[in-house]
């Protein structure tokens, strides 16, 4: 009965210092204890499936290893020449397998929070920092160059820190004096292009009124080359109704013209 009554009773300790917890699809499970000369930091390890541990010495950290979409807040950013931008950003991003332990080693965060205010400082620095090599009229000539170096520089960025960046959205709106000047410039190009088409289809129909006018002239010429002392006296006799004048000399069928 004492032997039962033992076994009993460290079995009711160890449920009472024992729990258990399932990892869920998608995420990768941290077991840190809490005691040791680093504190958990060297005892940190992955986990998978149902865990068992002790609530008092251990805990239990799921980080998702799932792509997750981050859409910040805007902010602003100087050119090299002083030209404010706003940029609101967006990524796409995911926890590279494995790398789980070493994030939360480095940050003692959840993922949540670690999106919130690490990764919101990464994709800052990598806007200023590149914005810093750009004057705006470059930037905006070379937008795309611009984007894939902000790209770039944040996926090296990320990627040390145990992360892959899937995507980056920048949301950049210009400043409204190049705005602007954007627009303006549109605008004469358009209004250049009308004046150029409304030139052409002047010239076009300058060009019809001559070919008109030329062969106007032509067929004239050719009339009057056709018009000869015989023909004009056989359009005479055919135009002579017969009669004679009322008045005035007697007619002459044949007049010499020469």
């Amino acid at each position: 009965g004492i032997i039962i009554g033992v076994v009993a009773a460290f079995m009711l300790t160890l449920a009472c210092c024992s729990s258990c917890t399932r990892i869920d699809a998608g995420h990768e499970g941290i077991k840190v204890k809490q005691y040791g000369t680093d504190k958990g930091v060297q005892d940190v390890s992955l986990v998978t499936g149902r865990v068992w541990y002790n609530p008092f010495t251990e805990e239990v950290h799921q980080f998702p290893v799932f792509v997750q979409t981050a859409d910040y807040e805007p902010f602003t950013v100087n050119a090299k020449d002083g030209s404010v931008f706003t940029v609101d950003p967006t990524i796409t991003f995911k926890v590279i397998a494995g790398r789980s332990p070493g994030i939360f080693k480095k940050y003692r965060k959840d993922i949540e929070e670690i999106t919130r205010s690490t990764l919101y400082n990464y994709v800052r620095d990598a806007f200023r920092i590149q914005f810093n090599k750009y004057s705006t009229d470059s930037m905006i000539s070379n937008r795309e160059g611009f984007e894939n170096a902000v790209q770039h520089q944040l996926l090296q960025e990320l990627s040390k820190e145990g992360f892959d960046l899937e995507q980056l959205t920048s949301g950049i709106t210009y400043p409204e004096s190049i705005t602007q000047a954007i627009d303006s410039k549109n605008r004469a190009v358009q209004q250049a292009m009308q004046v150029e088409n409304e030139l052409r289809v002047t010239e076009a129909n300058a060009r019809k009124l001559v070919v008109q006018a030329e062969a106007e002239a032509k067929a004239n010429q050719l009339r009057q080359q056709s018009l000869t002392p015989l023909l004009i006296q056989q359009q005479f006799i055919e135009k002579w109704d017969g009669k004679t004048p009322l008045y005035g000399n007697a007619p002459v069928i044949f007049k010499n013209i020469q």
